[in-house]
């Protein structure tokens, strides 16, 4: 049985309706995820000024939990500064699962990566799914030991998914404990990235960051600079990403798989590729960093050229020994519009 993709919301600025590109994939969709006006998640906060943005998210929720998909609300910052552990941050969370109960949109998952939203959860709301994010890396099965009384699903850190042994290991710790594991797709995030956690910090605290001077060139993420530097691309390579026609490697393994797209520009690109499990293009466009624009200064990856899971790189990408397979890879792959010197 195919494991069900879970998508995240995009209000989308051109006029069409999100909710449109999902309707058609009902029989691959199973959960639409999103965050609130204003509060703090894994991703840019939408202006307190924009009503019309609320209004619009409502309406197609609303469509979209007609149709049948559960709703994700996210809780999924890395930080809340000094209310982290506030019973503010207790009222304000429960308030907004109340007022969504009394719009006929009561979440049936809540994800965060607070142990005190998830305390609060339970406590307060324990028949909603309460979901460790991705942003935990949860890496080890003593980990999810260490938290298996407050989540019973989660998402296994996105580095390891590649190994589908490891992956194994952890449906097995799943099936015996009683939880759900899912997996993120289409993270174009570096390996193993070392600027993660300042990232997804900067990110939580990006609306009173933006309104203070600081330097431009430092909210460029690490990912974007290192792969400015074409030497560097082939780094794409040993990612976590996992191709459209690979998924039915995860079918038997996951509860759910994550679509990243609240950002991109082309959520109707990635919804269809990984739906229909095939893709041709370049694989780069399906990221969330979308490193496409960057790498077709002189060409672009070729989706359908990529060999199957089992001959991409792995676990040895973590602690990699340039080998020199990925560079031969690389090579095949990626169809160069101009041949150019690598600097």
């Amino acid at each position: 049985m195919k494991t069900k993709l879970a998508v995240g919301y995009q209000k989308r600025d051109s006029g069409e309706l999100f909710s449109d590109m999902v309707l058609p994939y009902l029989n691959e969709i199973g959960e639409i995820y999103f965050s609130w006006n204003m509060t703090p998640s894994g991703r840019s906060i939408t202006p307190l000024t924009d009503w019309e943005a609320q209004a619009q998210m409502e309406y197609e929720l609303h469509r979209l939990r007609a149709a049948g998909l559960r709703l994700d609300l996210l809780f999924n910052a890395n930080c809340y500064g000094e209310e982290a552990i506030s019973t503010h941050l207790e009222k304000e969370y429960c308030n907004l699962i109340d007022y969504l109960g009394t719009q006929e949109l009561f979440p049936e998952i809540a994800t965060t990566a607070s142990l005190f939203l998830a305390k609060v959860l339970k406590r307060n709301f324990p028949e909603i799914e309460c979901r460790a994010s991705v942003n935990m890396r949860l890496d080890s099965t003593l980990a999810l030991e260490c938290i298996a009384d407050l989540f019973d699903s989660f998402y296994l850190r996105r580095d390891l998914q590649r190994d589908l042994d490891t992956v194994r290991l952890f449906r097995r710790w799943s099936d015996s404990n009683g939880k759900k594991m899912g997996i993120l797709a289409n993270s174009g995030c570096l390996r193993n990235c070392p600027a993660q956690t300042f990232h997804d910090n900067l990110v939580a605290h990006q609306q009173a960051v933006y309104k203070l001077q600081f330097d431009p060139a430092s909210a460029q993420t690490l990912c974007w600079k290192h792969y400015q530097s074409r030497k560097h691309r082939v780094d794409f390579l040993k990612s976590s990403w996992i191709r459209p026609e690979d998924l039915g490697s995860y079918d038997d393994l996951t509860d759910f798989i994550k679509l990243a797209i609240r950002q991109h520009d082309r959520p109707d690109l990635v919804i269809a590729a990984y739906a229909e499990r095939s893709y041709e293009g370049d694989l780069a466009a399906l990221m969330e960093p979308n490193f496409s624009t960057l790498f077709a200064e002189d060409g672009i990856l070729e989706n359908q050229r990529l060999p199957s899971l089992k001959d991409l790189p792995g676990a040895c990408a973590a602690n990699c020994h340039h080998c020199g397979k990925c560079d031969a890879l690389f090579e095949k792959v990626y169809y160069r519009k101009n041949i150019t010197a690598v600097p």
